[in-house]
């Protein structure tokens, strides 16, 4: 008898360490079933010295070849399926997240696009108050199948694909794929703000697995999956936190960074760089740090956005102001997330001893709403979310920009703040107090953050990989009615 085999698709650097770095695939192993794992073909011989054992298979997830037959064949129909599919959610969760970046997308567009700004913001409306709306896009995205994996499919004969999102990325091929051939497809939730800012499937689906009740929700009011085709196994990328396998030693860490064991940590993570630019945020705690304006002394480590390191002059630019920044300082460090190669970029799992120890040492964890602090109150470290506008944005005529003060309502962000898991700060008198209120770690809100990781991601015994397991040990070769298209 041959062995069960599945597919997992892991297109970025978070699904990596979703698969590979948790138990999730060596519990799938030692149930008997063989696992063929696809990714970005510059990293597959990589990922495989370092991941190889036996029953698992490395392959080329074709990323190159699946981009070019979005922008090839029928081009313009796919991209605004896909504009559709990624923006038409039901207005029965919270929008807000979506609407904010339908206008960034209308800014980038060009030519006939622009004409057609009006028709679809016509079909948003339709697909955020229809069913039948967001039937129709999903059945007509799912005609584009380029048969990439043909090959594959026949060599390996999979009872399941597993993807790290349910073909909201280029995923969404072999997935469409896998539904042609009748094999079943679950999906796994790897980002925190993921079933509140991607909307709909891009493919046909049987199964999900999310973190919470509340992505839960989000998923069944917001893009019409069923309740039964959903698993709340947590998230399995936490367990190491939990476990505290990623931890340096205290003294360790701060040799590494050079930093002052007589001075309090404050911690920033870039966030949102896509959006709005970081530095003034940077520059006003720094600008705190030195002048010692705090109620007692702090120092400052700062980490880049894997953005940061994106071919692009003004992220590029905000990343060389802040080393030069850092280099004029006295008590200001920086971190650079560590590259994991091909299309995978910066979002890596090369670097969670780092990110893990940052957190647990740093005495205020300051980002911008950014997931980490959701990981920061894992750690249970005091949270400042920074919002400082930068005047015009970003200041160029070809680049758009969203105001920091003005996100406070995404879905993500709000529950932050509904669940006083931390403070806000939008101006530096904001920020100071916040500081100063964060360095005295109050009982209070520690008891908020451990509520608000409780809600957010249900599960804090670092077992999540064996649920997650478990769950998709009772998919294998098990299609859903809703899943397949009709």
């Amino acid at each position: 008898m041959s062995p069960k085999r599945i597919f997992i698709s892991a297109d970025h650097g978070l699904a990596i360490v979703y698969f590979l770095q948790t138990s999730l695939v060596p519990n799938l192993l030692k149930n008997g079933i063989e696992i063929v794992l696809l990714t970005d073909e510059g990293l597959v011989d990589r990922i495989k010295d370092q991941f190889d054992q036996p029953g698992i298979y490395f392959e080329s997830l074709r990323l190159k070849e699946a981009r070019k037959y979005s922008e090839t064949v029928s081009p313009q129909k796919q991209y605004w399926l896909h504009y559709l599919r990624r923006f038409g959610s039901s207005n029965q969760i919270n929008t807000r997240a979506l609407d904010d970046q339908i206008p960034q997308v209308e800014f980038e567009a060009h030519g006939k696009r622009k004409l057609l700004k009006p028709l679809m913001r016509l079909m948003i409306w339709a697909m955020r108050h229809f069913k039948w709306a967001r039937d129709w896009v999903q059945t007509q995205q799912s005609k584009f199948v380029p048969n990439l994996y043909k090959d594959l499919f026949e060599k390996y004969q999979p009872e399941l694909v597993v993807a790290s999102t349910p073909g909201w990325r280029l995923d969404r091929y072999i997935l469409r794929e896998a539904n042609q051939r009748n094999i079943p497809t679950a999906a796994v939730i790897v980002g925190w703000d993921n079933p509140s800012s991607y909307s709909l499937s891009g493919a046909p689906m049987d199964w999900i697995n999310c973190w919470s009740a509340i992505q839960k929700e989000e998923l069944i009011q917001g893009s019409d999956w069923q309740s039964d085709q959903i698993n709340v196994g947590g998230i399995p990328s936490y367990d190491g936190y939990f476990q505290k396998k990623w931890l340096m030693k205290k003294e360790e860490y701060y040799q590494l960074h050079q930093l002052d064991p007589d001075r309090k940590l404050i911690a920033y993570a870039s966030s949102f760089v896509t959006y709005a630019p970081n530095y003034d945020n940077i520059k006003t705690l720094a600008d705190l740090v030195e002048n010692d304006e705090l109620e007692v002394p702090c120092q400052l480590l700062i980490r880049l956005h894997p953005n940061h390191f994106l071919a692009d002059p003004l992220y590029e630019g905000e990343r060389e102001k802040v080393r030069q920044l850092v280099d004029n300082c006295r008590f200001v460090k920086l971190v650079e997330p560590v590259p994991l190669g091909g299309e995978l970029g910066y979002y890596s799992g090369e670097d969670m001893p780092e990110k893990s120890s940052m957190m647990e040492f740093a005495d205020v964890f300051t980002t911008v709403y950014s997931t980490m602090v959701v990981e920061a109150a894992i750690h249970n470290r005091p949270i400042v979310s920074v919002c400082i506008d930068a005047p015009g944005g970003w200041n160029r005529p070809d680049k758009f920009s969203l105001s920091l003060t003005k996100i406070g309502g995404w879905p993500t962000h709000d529950r932050f703040r509904q669940a006083k898991a931390g403070q806000v700060a939008f101006n530096k008198l904001d920020l100071l107090k916040a500081l100063n209120i964060a360095l005295k770690d109050l009982p209070q809100e520690a008891l908020n953050r451990k509520q608000f990781v409780k809600n957010e991601i249900t599960f804090t015994d670092g077992q999540s990989g064996d649920r997650v397991c478990d769950f998709l040990l009772t998919c294998v070769g098990k299609q859903s009615k809703e899943g397949q298209l009709k």
